[in-house]
């Protein structure tokens, strides 16, 4: 099954996408970065149209995105919030299950540690996912972190509910 992971922001959204059958394999990951002087309806615009390009190229089945609950103010988390919206809109539009979880499960499913800093999660996806290079933004890396993390997080449940 395709897992797209979604890292919402508003300068810089990151997107990854695995593959967990049979083992977790990489298809692809990147960023959607509206140009820094676009006005706020039109950065959201700029990302739901990349986002929905990355489900009609890689066709995910399931769509992981990372569920913030904190911001360094109001302004910041309600903008946040908003990309967030976006991304979950382009995946519910294309017909795909959604899961969201925070950052502190992420970090905990794949490093351990809850408050496991970006570092350590980028080194456990690039070891996860068997890669030869370090994707070189982090934004990419905690989106393919969300993905690794909703599919062990699926796996467990069928372990539970068998």
């Amino acid at each position: 099954m395709r897992i797209l992971g979604v890292d919402p922001g508003s300068r810089c959204t990151g997107y990854g996408i695995i593959e967990d059958k049979p083992s977790l394999r990489l298809i692809a990951f990147g960023t959607i970065k509206p140009p820094k002087n676009m006005a706020l309806p039109d950065r959201l615009k700029f990302i739901y149209d990349g986002l929905r390009e990355e489900i009609q190229r890689h066709d995910p089945q399931e769509a992981a995105i990372e569920n913030v609950f904190f911001a360094e103010n109001a302004k910041s988390a309600l903008i946040l919030g908003q990309a967030r919206g976006v991304a979950v809109l382009a995946a519910a539009n294309a017909g795909l299950h959604i899961a969201e979880y925070p950052a502190t499960t992420v970090k905990q499913s794949l490093v351990g540690f809850g408050r496991a800093d970006k570092s350590q999660v980028s080194s456990m996806v690039h070891i996860l996912l068997k890669m030869k290079n370090n994707p070189t933004s982090l934004d990419a890396t905690d989106a393919l972190a969300i993905a690794i993390c909703h599919s062990h997080s699926r796996a467990l449940q069928k372990v539970f509910n068998s």
